[in-house]
């Protein structure tokens, strides 16, 4: 009897080993997945206050301004003594032209770079071009910005006979320099990414090389292509440091791109420092701010709803 009691408790202290392991494994195989499900809802909670604490900021805005003055006026000039005006729509024109136009340059040479280094270029060579590309990404916009006037603004002055260069074409290459590195670099990875499978088995067919590419890579790689344009034109929006020192600053509503703008970002940064908290001015800022969260937040909208499509 002594024996069978004690090999009934071996068994116990074994199944109890087990069952500590078993619960171990399954706490080191779920940490990660709760922990990167923490990061996701972290990041979603701060997405949803930063929406919300800019709408309350500025929600303000419209207890004295109507919202067709706001979004349809074309002068702003919250200072002014005797009659102030309130109209950003010269705002967004501004941002407009300068992110339309820097997507237009940046895209073509962006995928251009990106498709030199995946299908043309040797692996060696590759290996030395694609983070000299990327390394554009580390240069600070106030480095782009001074380049840009001391060298950009006197050479588009001079071609277009023009007593400035600080205008939205400027402004407007400047940017896409600043881009051209996220767009290329996201680029090249979603055409690496194709299975090489698809090139070979054009090529059997009798396609040329270009070919191949025109009508099988980048068709297979069109998901993170459009992800790679729609993160560059993000870029673009955001961009304030080299607009608010190139783009001229003028609230007059731009007709071309040789005139000079006042952008949303430009412009809040010139402004916030200098409104009072809480006042009708501060409010507007806000509601700028919050015009701009909302217009990236649809472009990446409708990037997402382009790549499920493109995924179906």
């Amino acid at each position: 009897m002594t024996n069978i009691a004690i090999k009934i408790n071996n068994c116990s202290i074994r199944s109890n080993k087990v069952n500590s392991n078993h619960s171990s494994i399954n706490i080191s195989e779920n940490l990660p997945k709760w922990a990167f499900g923490f990061m996701a809802t972290l990041t979603v909670v701060i997405l949803f206050g930063i929406f919300i604490f800019l709408l309350i900021s500025g929600l303000g805005t419209f207890r004295e301004i109507g919202l067709g003055e706001f979004f349809l006026g074309t002068d702003w000039n919250p200072t002014a003594f005797n009659a102030p005006s309130w109209g950003i729509l010269s705002l967004v024109a501004g941002t407009v032209m300068i992110s339309l136009l820097a997507i237009s340059i940046a895209i073509p040479f962006g995928l251009s770079i990106a498709i030199y280094l995946s299908e043309i270029a040797s692996p060696k060579t590759r290996e030395i071009l694609k983070p000299l590309v990327e390394m554009i990404a580390s240069i600070p916009s106030v480095v782009l910005g001074f380049l840009g006037l001391l060298f950009v603004a006197p050479l588009i002055a001079g071609i277009f006979h023009l007593t400035n260069g600080l205008n939205a074409l400027t402004a407007s290459i400047l940017v896409a320099i600043a881009a051209l590195p996220t767009i290329a670099s996201i680029c090249e990875d979603a055409l690496s990414n194709v299975n090489q499978r698809f090139r070979e088995a054009s090529l059997a067919l009798g396609a040329t090389k270009w070919t191949t590419i025109k009508r099988i890579v980048i068709p297979a790689a069109s998901s993170g292509l459009i992800a790679a344009c729609m993160l560059g034109l993000g870029r673009v929006i955001g961009e304030t440091m080299i607009v608010l020192m190139v783009a001229g600053n003028n609230r007059a509503f731009p007709h071309s791109f040789l005139d000079a703008v006042n952008p949303m970002t430009a412009n809040v940064a010139i402004e916030i420092k200098e409104v009072v908290v809480g006042s009708l001015h501060w409010q507007s800022l806000f509601m700028i701010g919050f015009v701009l969260f909302m217009m990236t937040f649809v472009i990446n909208f409708i990037a997402d709803l382009l790549i499920y499509k493109k995924s179906l």
